[in-house]
């Protein structure tokens, strides 16, 4: 029972949208017939342009085929002298309405066939981020994988090592692993955000408290680079996933860590703008390449200066942060700061009020 269900869903959605547009195009016409003392020259082009509307929001050829023969007899009955009665007899009947039916059936046929090709370039282009994407990760993880290895092996054969060498190498295998795990969650979110009709779990959340647990998380991993916080005169608060949002600035604090260079200092700045929450992540570091700005969010983004194997991709990172920003009813761009450096900005919507702390 589920399964017929769930395939006569989008039919009776359809069906639906079709009965409102035929009956919007009728109650216009109708309206306009009243204006123009039942003489109505725009009943014509009215009822095809529903038509054109109906075979773009509905699937497939029949709803178009079908509104077309029924807006023929609905304008030979309503819509033509004599009102309320079907006159096949009328001077030029056959061209004029043999006409008003070839151009809709015409319009019809060739907007589903618009639909079919803008689906199948998409398709195409999905199945090329697919695979941009999985010789990205590929490249990605056999970096770490092969240092874990090699770590191992040295540990496993050369038990003579001393407590700081070891230290050393395992300090490495712990590196690489927390990577490896963010990578993980990356091409998991990611997987979760290329499906359609994504349903996130909201709650009201403060920003400068998911922005601080970001921060907490980072610095265990890197101590080394400063953080610091640009605060706003309120509290904001926005609808969100918390997780995914810390998510989000995790991924942009760890790419300024491994891919901006000279960078040591990273600042948060959190500002309203209208009903917005714009969140900018700022660094002191080289910028972005002319590369990684023409094309940031395509998954398969290089570092500034990369060399030969040794460098870990920023795109997939950015691509996640960019489908976990608009699954939220936001965006998200990138460029470099006048003074140097570079600069990630998103935004979220947030509530009508602010709230004093």
């Amino acid at each position: 029972m589920l399964k017929y269900a769930h395939k006569l869903k989008p039919i009776l959605i359809d069906v639906l949208k079709t009965l409102l547009l035929f009956s919007a195009a009728t109650l216009i016409s109708l309206l306009l017939s009243n204006i123009n003392n039942d003489n109505n020259p725009f009943a014509v082009p009215v009822f095809i342009l529903a038509v054109a509307l109906i075979a773009r929001v509905t699937q497939g050829y029949v709803y178009g085929i079908v509104v077309s023969l029924v807006s023929v007899l609905c304008v030979n009955y309503m819509f033509t002298y004599p009102f309320f009665e079907f006159d096949m007899s009328i001077a030029g009947y056959p061209l004029t309405f043999a006409a008003m039916l070839g151009v809709s059936i015409i319009i019809s046929t060739l907007t589903t066939q618009i639909k079919r090709q803008e689906r199948l370039r998409y398709a195409m282009e999905a199945e090329k981020t697919r695979a941009d994407l999985l010789r990205s990760v590929s490249h990605d993880l056999r970096t770490p994988l092969t240092s874990i290895v090699g770590s191992c092996s040295i540990l496993l054969d050369s038990p003579q090592l001393d407590r700081a060498d070891q230290r050393e190498l395992l300090l490495g295998i712990s590196k690489d692993a927390h990577w490896l795990i963010r990578v993980t969650e990356n091409i998991l979110s990611l997987t979760k955000f290329s499906t359609s009709n994504v349903q996130l779990r909201k709650e009201s959340e403060v920003i400068e408290e998911i922005v601080g647990s970001a921060i907490v998380k980072f610095r265990k991993n890197h101590p080394s680079i400063s953080v610091r916080v640009d605060r706003p005169e309120h509290i904001l608060l926005c609808p969100m996933d918390a997780t995914l949002i810390e998510q989000v600035l995790v991924n942009l604090f760890e790419n300024v860590a491994i891919h901006a260079e000279n960078a040591d200092r990273i600042t948060v700045r959190i500002e309203r703008k209208s009903d917005r929450a714009v969140i900018a992540v700022e660094d002191n570091g080289a910028g972005f390449s002319n590369d990684q700005l023409s094309a940031p969010f395509d998954g398969h983004c290089t570092p500034r200066n990369a060399v030969s194997d040794n460098h870990r991709n920023m795109g997939i990172g950015l691509s996640v942060c960019r489908s976990i920003v608009r699954a939220h009813g936001g965006d998200i761009s990138i460029g470099n700061l006048a003074g140097g450096g570079a600069s990630v900005r998103f935004w979220l919507p947030c509530e009508e009020e602010d709230y004093d702390e």
